[in-house]
């Protein structure tokens, strides 16, 4: 009986992290960082759902996205474009900044 009662949740768990991964979107966000600034500087994305931002530097001099609330840190070259992996997020403000352009070059991603 034990036997079965372990095969049996064995058996559901393994249906469900399949049925959570089938039903997993990502929300895919354009950022855009060219002459000291990022646009848009207020993006939306749903709570719960996995977020990947791509981040096109259209500008002439490296950037990089940094976020200390999201833990993410990353160069983007002068005419390149980089994908980052933000995850799920909670309901929230998340606030982004250029690091080479601090002053200039901020955003917020907010989770709702």
């Amino acid at each position: 009986m034990k036997k079965t009662l372990l095969t049996i949740v064995a058996l559901f768990s393994v249906c469900t992290v399949s049925i959570a991964h089938a039903s997993d979107d990502t929300v895919q966000i354009t950022l855009v960082a060219q002459d000291g600034k990022f646009t848009p500087t207020e993006i939306k994305v749903p709570a719960g759902k996995r977020v990947e931002l791509t981040v096109e530097n259209k500008g002439t001099s490296a950037e990089e996205f940094e976020s200390k609330e999201l833990k993410r840190e990353k160069v983007v070259p002068a005419g390149k474009t980089v994908k980052i992996v933000l995850g799920t997020l909670k309901k929230g403000t998340y606030k982004f900044f250029g690091d080479y352009h601090a002053d200039t070059a901020k955003g917020v991603i907010i989770a709702e």
